[in-house]
């Protein structure tokens, strides 16, 4: 099969297309015809190894330990473990697989996908997984969000932030999204009821409070967004410097009770909720770029401008 292959850590430079063995699933896992994928910044930190640390959870010391990214997937199940029940060949689904979508075939835990819905296209469904799951447990887990309460979303354009700007509104939040100039009528498009351009204005010297401050963009402290929180209010923190994640939640752990730091759990159950929220119209995939396999190093350098609407998706079958 064609699979897009690194085998040092590096710069999408090191993204190569080959030919490689075609997997076989394991009892738990299901055989999936991919479709399309997705990109995401943890596909670019993977293949960078940056920060370092993620060398020792599990990427490889010295060298790529899975050799094809890729963690959002959608296709065409051809083959089911001998334990998989909920699933059989030919069904189609979605949901994240943690690496081998930027291929012809992957194997993956069933436990973490669901059957795409069928207004849906496999683009859509691929654009979801890890940024809808991300947005829906840092909002709902650790935000504790609530209706009525003001929700701040930094970084509201992005792959992540589109989701959440959509999510919060399901919650009947008040949302204020925070983007570039070029983004602000996507944030207002996706229900924002109040959209701040940061290069024009500084969020954080207005006088208004919010309940909840949704940080995905993270260029800034937490100290910078304090006087803008409410006193009971919550900060989650879930983008940002790998270094940066690590001191909020250490501060969170001996200081700060608004302080939390999203690690997002990947699970059937939540997957089922995003599933039902694509397919009831509630939320909406938004993609910015189309890329082929075959230019999945392109993909991932436009992804790393940080320039992105939405996501960057990687068509695999058409």
């Amino acid at each position: 099969m064609k699979a897009i292959i690194y085998t040092k850590f590096g710069s999408p430079d090191q993204l190569k297309l080959a030919k490689v063995e075609k997997p076989l699933p394991g009892e738990n896992q299901l055989l999936i015809r991919v479709h399309a994928s997705s990109a995401n910044a943890y596909d670019w930190r993977h293949l960078r190894a940056d920060p370092f640390l993620i060398r020792l959870m599990g990427a490889g010391f010295l060298k790529p330990k899975h050799q094809i990214l890729g963690a959002d997937i959608a296709g065409v199940v051809e083959e089911t473990g001998s334990n998989v029940k909920q699933f059989m060949p030919g069904d189609a689904v979605f949901g994240e697989g943690s690496y081998g979508g930027f291929a012809e075939y992957v194997c993956v835990d069933a436990d973490r996908f669901v059957k795409k819905p069928e207004n849906l296209s496999f683009e859509e469904a691929a654009a979801a997984p890890m940024a809808a799951l991300t947005a829906l447990q840092g909002l709902r887990d650790k935000g504790n969000i609530k209706s009525g309460q003001k929700v701040l979303i930094n970084g509201a354009s992005g792959g992540v932030g589109t989701f959440a700007v959509q999510i919060a509104k399901t919650f009947g939040s008040e949302v204020t999204g925070v983007c570039s100039t070029s983004k602000k009528e996507l944030v207002k498009s996706l229900g924002a009821d109040q959209v701040i351009d940061y290069t024009n204005e500084d969020i954080t010297k207005n006088n208004e409070q919010f309940d909840l401050i949704f940080d995905i963009a993270a260029y800034r402290s937490f100290s910078d967004y304090k006087p803008i929180l409410k006193p009971d209010g919550k900060y989650v923190l879930a983008g940002g410097s790998i270094s940066r994640i690590f001191q909020l939640m250490f501060k969170s752990m001996i200081k700060s009770k608004n302080i939390a730091v999203l690690i997002a759990n990947i699970n059937q159950k939540d997957m089922l909720l995003i599933k039902e929220l694509l397919e009831s119209g509630k939320i909406k995939s938004v993609i910015d770029k189309l890329y082929p396999l075959e230019e999945t190093a392109e993909a991932i350098r436009y992804l790393e401008d940080g320039n992105v609407k939405g996501k960057v998706v990687i068509t695999v079958k058409s």
